[in-house]
Parts: structure tokens; sequence; C-alpha cells
């Protein structure tokens, strides 16, 4: 048994003159439930809902307004799902709808119990539909296009395979559309070339919007032992070969040492309310050495947490290194460091066990 995580793009949902949306959701719904039928698991993240309520409203433009996005996506998100509903029931499959936030997968609670659904939901062979709650998020209305979702989806399953359907057949070494002498890129080996590639994205336009995020997606993903793909998914077809074992597109092959599930959610999940910074002892200490933080090596905190929120940590030259759980408010760490009394023992701020490395 395979348990697949597959990302659709808004992209690929949008109908055209030979398709409805409804005929293409109704393809890939077809291969979904193939696999099912072959005794493996399939949870979909998909996108689509703002796309969905301008074309019920009659928009010819997305909206920009936050509040307007978010009355567009409650509409569209009502459509999207009976869509789905309508078209795996066709096939003999019940769908169940599940909408996160990053809020919510930023508490380990909520972390556990939506692992703890989704899993429920595929024992009882029911596909799980993934989609952001943009009708409250107050971000960007957008995870990552639903990229960076349908990773953390995949680490908090266990899932053994992420597909990234989007209109591109491979990632390239620079944007195709500007240089012809673009190479496609068939295998991301390891962290390092994965690093490079985003380094890459982050000082040229290629790849600053979407590729982007599934550079991030890739990353949270393989560090966690999954296998991610990214294809063309204008052919539902490809799905198909995808689902079937075919290789297609570009590979990121697994970390071969995962960081564990806890962990991918300090690295990805959480979203830090502060910063420690450190001296270089501690920095060197629990990089190097597996220990957790203590007091007598942080050098200044910042913003207002209280005991066990996330926050940063930061080494001696500004460069973050970790993020983790901090066991003191940020009051109690500013009362420690101006602290002149002897102590027989340096209080504990980050236990190793909350605390995961980020950065070189």
């Amino acid at each position: 048994m395979t348990t697949w995580v597959i990302k659709i793009g808004t992209s690929l949902l949008r109908g055209n003159d030979k398709y409805t949306t409804f005929d293409i959701i109704k393809n890939y719904c077809s291969y979904i439930s193939r696999a099912q039928k072959n005794g493996n698991k399939v949870i979909l993240v998909t996108s689509g809902a703002v796309g969905l309520g301008c074309h019920k409203m009659g928009f010819k433009s997305r909206p920009k307004e936050i509040i307007s996005l978010q009355a567009t996506a409650s509409i569209g998100q009502l459509h999207l799902m009976a869509l789905y509903e309508i078209a795996m029931n066709k096939f003999g499959y019940k769908v169940a709808q599940i909408l996160l936030t990053r809020s919510e997968l930023g508490s380990r609670k909520s972390y556990k119990s939506a692992s703890q659904t989704l899993k429920r939901l595929i024992e009882w062979d029911v596909i799980p539909i993934v989609n952001e709650n943009d009708i409250v998020s107050d971000e960007e209305l957008k995870y990552g296009d639903n990229d960076t979702l349908s990773a953390l989806v995949a680490t908090a399953i266990s899932a053994d395979q992420l597909i990234l359907l989007t209109d591109i057949d491979h990632l390239y070494s620079s944007d195709p559309k500007i240089n012809s002498t673009a190479k496609p890129i068939k295998d991301i080996n390891n962290s390092t070339e994965l690093n490079q590639l985003e380094l890459e994205n982050g000082q040229t336009t290629w790849g600053t919007g979407g590729i982007k995020t599934k550079l991030t997606a890739a990353k949270i993903a393989t560090e966690s032992g999954i296998k991610v793909q990214l294809a063309d998914g204008r052919d539902p077809k490809t799905l198909g070969e995808l689902l079937e074992g075919k290789r297609i597109g570009t590979v990121f092959h697994p970390h071969p040492k995962p960081i564990g599930n806890r962990k991918s959610w300090l690295s990805h999940a959480i979203k830090p309310v502060g910063e420690i910074y450190l001296d270089d002892g501690a920095s060197e200490a629990i990089k190097h050495k597996g220990a957790s933080l203590l007091l007598v090596g942080v050098k200044n905190v910042s913003g207002n947490f209280i005991s066990n929120q996330p926050v940063k940590v930061i080494n001696n030259n500004g460069i973050e290194i970790a993020k983790g759980i901090c066991s003191m408010s940020s009051d109690a760490i500013k009362i420690g460091i101006n602290s002149k009394l002897e102590t027989t023992g340096s209080p504990l701020v980050i236990h190793r066990d909350v605390l995961v490395l980020t950065g070189e």
C-alpha cells in the first residue's frame, strides 16, 4: 500500500472551450479512484476556491482586498467541494472536507488532531479533500498556493509520496520562457542540491512565484523522508501514470535520515513569536553537541511571549540556527539575563526535544 498526497493547482482546474471544471475534476477523480481500488490511499490538497468564486460571481479579475477575497473563497469553496463530491460518488467513494490554517497547524495539539482525523478518514476509505481555510485566513489568503500545506499534510500522515501537479513539465535550470537554453532538471538528489536551487530562486526572477513555493514544499517533505514528484497535470492522464509508479517530471529524492514528524512540525509548521540571541558557546553546544539551550548562553531576547511558545534562535552573527518551544517567558529571560545573583545552575530555556536546527 502506498499513501499519496496529491496537490492540484488552481491553473489546472480552470475550464476551457473543450472541458468544464467538472470534466477536469472528474478525470482526476477517475485516476484517484483507481488507485484506491488498487489498495492505495489518497489525500487530495486542492486549490481553486477563489477562482471558482470569481466565476460564480462573474468577476473579470481576482479581488485584491482581503475581505473580498475571503468572501469570494467562501462562495467558491462550496462549489468546489460539490464538484469533487459528485465526481467521487460516481466512482463509489465518499469525500470529506478538511479546512486548515497555519495557526491551527502551528499548535501541536491541533496538528496531531488533524493528523489523526486524516488517518481515520483514509482508514474508512474516504477521500479527504484539503484546502486552506481562506475564509478566516488573515495572511495572504494562501498557504504558498497550497504547496506548503500539501507538504505539511504529507508529513502529518507520514505519506510515502507527494505529487505536485502544476502547468510545467519539469523544473528548469532557468526560466524557459526567457532562456531558450534552459535545461530540464529530472532529479534533485539531496538537500545540498535543493538548497542551491532555493538560493538561485531567491536571486532571480525564475521561480519567484509558484516554483519557489514548490521548492519549499519539496524541502519540507523530503526532510521527512517523503519522495516528491513535480509534474505537468494539464493532462489528467499524467496523474494516472504517476499513481501507477511511472517516473514523470522532476523527482525530489527523500533524505536518507528523516528528521521525524515532531522535528518537521517544529521546523516548518510553527510560527515563531520572538527571537532569542545566543553567544558563540551556546550556538556551538546546540549545533554540534546536541545540547539543550540554557539561560547562561542567552545574550538577548526580542518579542513578548509567554512560556511554551515558539521562538527563533539566532547566533552571534544574526543568523537563525534553530527554532524551538521556549520554556520561559520573554520577561523571565530578561530578568535572568540582567540578574547578578549567583545560582547553582542555569535555568533551561529550550529543551533539546523541542529544538530543531534550521540554519547552517
